[in-house]
């Protein structure tokens, strides 16, 4: 026990007093207290107690059951819920992930013993101060993850913790202690007994964290051949191209880091050249080309967003900017509406980041003369905006019903000309008014145009 100050919720504090004054230990454990000494702001509470479940809902008045099982009662406090669980020490771990039984025990030692890593395992209470049998605040001054106990067992108890241990690196910007870091390397291929949902949630805060530079340590200890092989294989691919100073994984990664924090962006960039693999040729002169490699990459991110069961939302977004980071763009302002139509106005600025970062991970070679080029395509969309060009079919001066009243018939036909009237409003804003366009259409003067090309970095 030290000296340590916690600032506790005052409601929390109550259901500690409430423990401790019915003859029972009670702390804030786990997370909360990691963070708190970390000066940062815990989302969360949770408790540990020697009381057991019935006796934690006989104390109080309003409880739910969540997880009577393994000993956890949930007690409400005006609009707050804290988790309440009994002391125990967890059976064997059949399935790789969950206990198949725990016993419940009087020892608090015992119970942050189960816990992952020593900075996981300290508790607290106002009373009490700080427990911390493991060392976890001398791990955290040296900026350490370390394994409570055997690292191996508690990599077997809970594979989880292997995907646990490389975000909990990111998210603090710790180094993971050498026994620790050889345990769950040797345990990697435990991982594939774990739901999808649940790498998912790892990698994605992986992902938000300060340091996803970390996706380097999911390759070096093998997690990414089990959980993204796609990946894998792109750290393997040269690209011996004047754009690229970096190889296909590394470039990636480091486009991820040029980011900001987004969850769609970070996917995006994540995604976005792992194509290149599968398009990869290489000319006479030796310079590496990778055509088609921006639509074989969007499928890839749509399969791969599948398998980790990513909402609908965050598929459609970064499957859309990543099929179409390497849209070509010319500096003016036609060319401009014309891929704020393809891609939409909510999106087109984050494909504009998206190209950024796309930027900041590749070669010196036009660095300059290309940034200026994003630019000068970032004020003219303001211009465009600022301007209210008709950009969609939604902001165009007629529609369906209009057609109708001119003798056009529903159906295929009519969507036809009225893309042919955005394709006419594009190129020319001013054209974006009833009586030209009926003119127009009355003339037979509408014909779909061919979509904008791609780049070939």
């Amino acid at each position: 026990m030290t000296d340590f100050v916690i600032a506790v919720p005052e409601r929390c504090v109550r259901i500690l007093d409430t423990l401790n004054d019915a003859g029972f230990e009670a702390y804030v454990v786990g997370g909360c207290v990691r963070d708190s000494l970390l000066g940062r702001i815990p989302s969360d509470w949770d408790i540990t107690t020697s009381a057991r479940p019935e006796e934690v809902t006989a104390l109080f008045r309003r409880t739910v059951p969540t997880g009577i099982k393994h000993g956890t009662v949930t007690v409400l406090s005006g609009k707050e819920s804290y988790e309440v669980t009994t002391y125990r020490i967890d059976g064997s771990y059949g399935d790789g992930r969950h206990p198949d039984s725990v016993m419940f025990t009087g020892s608090l030692r015992e119970d942050l013993m189960r816990r992952d890593f020593t900075v996981n395992a300290m508790a607290y209470s106002p009373r009490d101060g700080l427990v911390d049998f493991f060392d976890g605040t001398g791990d955290m001054q040296k900026h350490v993850l370390r394994a409570v106990g055997d690292p191996e067992e508690r990599f077997r108890e809970d594979a989880l913790r292997i995907m646990r241990a490389v975000r909990f690196s990111a998210q603090l910007d710790y180094s993971i202690e050498e026994k620790t870091l050889g345990a769950l390397s040797g345990l990697v291929p435990t991982l594939r007994r774990i739901s999808a949902e649940r790498i998912r949630t790892e990698l994605s805060k992986l992902l938000l964290s300060g340091h996803p530079e970390k996706l380097f340590l999911l390759d070096e200890t093998g997690i990414l051949d089990v959980i993204m092989p796609e990946l894998a294989l792109c750290l393997k691919t040269p690209q011996h191209n004047p754009h690229h100073c970096f190889n296909v994984g590394e470039h990636i990664i480091r486009s991820v880091c040029a980011v900001r924090a987004d969850q769609v962006l970070r996917l995006t960039m994540l995604f976005h050249d792992l194509g290149k693999p599968a398009c990869r040729t290489t000319d006479e002169d030796g310079i590496d080309h990778f055509h088609g490699h921006a639509q074989v990459s969007a499928d890839l991110a749509l399969s791969i967003m599948k398998r980790l069961k990513y909402d609908n939302a965050s598929i459609d977004d970064v499957v859309l900017l990543v099929k179409n980071h390497d849209l070509k763009i010319e500096d003016d302002a036609r060319s401009v509406r014309r891929a704020v139509n393809r891609v939409g106005e909510r999106m087109f600025p984050l494909l504009l980041e998206v190209k950024r970062a796309d930027l900041a991970a590749q070669s010196d070679y036009q660095r300059e003369e290309k940034a200026r080029h994003l630019d000068r395509i970032e004020e003219l969309f303001r211009k465009v905006l600022e301007e209210k060009d008709c950009v969609s079919l939604k902001t165009l001066a007629v529609g369906g019903r209009e057609l109708m009243a001119w003798g056009e018939k529903p159906g295929r036909e009519m969507g036809r000309v009225l893309q042919a009237m955005l394709d006419d409003v594009l190129e020319t804003p001013g054209h974006n008014e009833r009586t030209y366009l009926e003119q127009a259409y009355r003339a037979g003067r509408y014909r779909p145009e061919d979509q904008p090309a791609e780049e070939d970095h």
